[in-house]
C-alpha cells in the first residue's frame, strides 16, 4: 500500500489540528452564558485532540520542512481556518483591513519559502 507524501500528511494533520484549536480557543465565545471554568475545561478537552494531531504533524514534517517552514505553514492554516470559523460560526464580518493584514502574513510566508540564490 503506497503511503502519502510527507507534505500531504503534514498539511492534512495541521489542518485538522487547527480546526480543533480554533474551536478550543474561540468556540466558547458563542456561549458567553457558560461558566468560565466550564469553558476552560471543555477547551482543554478539545485542545487535547489538537495536540494529538499537531505533534505528529510536526514530527512527520520536520526534515522535509524546516521548523520555520512548519511554523509558517501552521500560521497560514490557522488564519485560513480562523477566517472561515469567524465568518460562519461566529457570524462576524471580515473587513478589508483584516484581508490586508492577512495578505502581509502571506507575503511573509512567501519570504520563508522562496529559495533565494
Amino acid at each position: 500500500m503506497p503511503s502519502l507524501p510527507v507534505p500531504v500528511v503534514t498539511i492534512g494533520l495541521l489542518i485538522a489540528s487547527n480546526v480543533f484549536m480554533t474551536f478550543a480557543w474561540y468556540g466558547h465565545l458563542k456561549f458567553k452564558e457558560a461558566p468560565l471554568v466550564t469553558v476552560i475545561l471543555v477547551s482543554w478537552g478539545i485542545a487535547f485532540f489538537e495536540y494529538v494531531l499537531q505533534v505528529p504533524a510536526n514530527r512527520i514534517g520536520h526534515g522535509h520542512f524546516s521548523a520555520a517552514e512548519l511554523k509558517t505553514i501552521q500560521e497560514v492554516i490557522t488564519l485560513t481556518v480562523f477566517v472561515g470559523f469567524s465568518v460562519w460560526f461566529l457570524k462576524e464580518p471580515l473587513a478589508w483591513n483584516h484581508l490586508v493584514g492577512f495578505g502581509f502574513i502571506a507575503a511573509g510566508a512567501f519570504f520563508i519559502f522562496h529559495r533565494w540564490t
